[in-house]
């Protein structure tokens, strides 16, 4: 199963990241739904002073840059979110031009580590 790991960061405004995380504990049953449907099985959000580290997994098969498009057009109200979530949030300094959410390098695995 495709795991992902992806990083941004949040305004640094107390408040702005106190909304964030009030939306968050409240995610729209649309989205959560549209999310399912196009394959992410699995996600969780971090949060570090203003960095977030969101790591998922999904279906096999699936390829981020093909199918979040597809979830936001399941649902007016995904990119009603997405637009919503981006007043709160900022690209990291390594983030490539016009990416979003970053995508992070996988360097260690416990679970792929059978040594005795």
């Amino acid at each position: 199963m495709p795991e992902f790991a992806l990083t941004l960061n949040l305004k640094n405004d107390p408040e702005i990241i106190a909304q964030y995380k009030k939306y968050h504990a409240e995610a729209w049953p649309e989205v959560v739904e549209a999310l399912k449907e196009v394959g992410v099985i699995n996600m969780k959000i971090w949060l570090l002073g203003c960095r977030l580290f969101m790591v998922y997994k999904a279906k096999e098969g699936f390829v981020p840059e093909l199918d979040f498009p597809k979830y936001l057009k399941l649902h007016p109200r995904c990119q009603e979110w997405e637009d919503l979530m981006g007043t709160f949030q900022e690209p990291v300094a390594e983030a490539k031009p016009g990416e979003k959410w970053a995508a992070m390098e996988k360097v260690f695995d416990l679970e792929k580590e059978n040594r005795t």
